[in-house]
């Protein structure tokens, strides 16, 4: 039973951890009442919770449905993407990194390149960058990110099961962490960017088959 303090945000954190890890899907309809009887808790912060959801634009409000995950749409995937990479590059070089962000970003590295489903290596993926951007100071744009990385996850969930497509992104993730350690900002501003593209290419090609 979830303890009676800000439910609304509670709910919604049980929300976002069910879709992380696969138990709610795409088309998936969230039913209110059903979800207030395994809380235990009223359809009020439920209600909250999924409106907040949707204004993240996670979850979408269908009439005579209620609230469902929506569809994969290219257009969605390009802003998407286009918005992390921006504000990830946005992180790191307003973000400083010492010698223990280094340490931890490898062994992040090692857990992406060691996951053995689809569920665990997308979420090493989304670790590691979570881990480059943490040191900005705004936490609005965490939070911003947070949200959109959310969203990314049922891209990557439908599209990213290639293991030679992510034997692309281990070598760019190495370059990043690699260009990080040299105090070389520019360079690994240009290959997160470059990082966050190649996804989006794939995904790209895959939802216009």
């Amino acid at each position: 039973m979830l303890v009676k303090i800000n439910l609304r945000d509670q709910v919604r954190d049980y929300l976002l951890s069910e879709m992380i890890t696969g138990n709610l899907k795409i088309g998936k309809t969230i039913n209110l009442a059903a979800l207030a009887r395994h809380l235990k808790v009223s359809v009020t912060p439920i209600r909250e919770a999924l409106t907040q959801l949707q204004q993240a634009h996670i979850i979408k409000a269908v009439p005579n449905r209620g609230f469902i995950i929506a569809e994969l749409d290219v257009e969605e995937a390009e802003d998407l993407y286009e918005l992390v990479a921006n504000l990830e590059v946005m992180a790191i070089e307003n973000s400083e990194f010492n010698e223990e962000d280094i340490i931890k970003l490898k062994n992040q590295q090692d857990v992406f390149e060691n996951a053995t489903d689809a569920i665990s290596r997308i979420q090493a993926d989304l670790e590691f960058h979570r881990l480059l951007a943490k040191g900005y100071k705004n936490n609005l744009a965490l939070k911003i990110l947070n949200d959109l990385k959310t969203r990314i996850f049922f891209y990557e969930r439908a599209f990213t099961n290639d293991d030679s497509f992510y034997n692309k992104s281990d070598n760019q993730h190495e370059s990043i962490i690699a260009a990080i350690a040299d105090d070389n900002v520019p360079t690994a501003s240009l290959l997160l960017k470059m990082n966050w593209m190649l996804i989006l290419n794939y995904i790209q090609k895959k939802l216009t088959e």
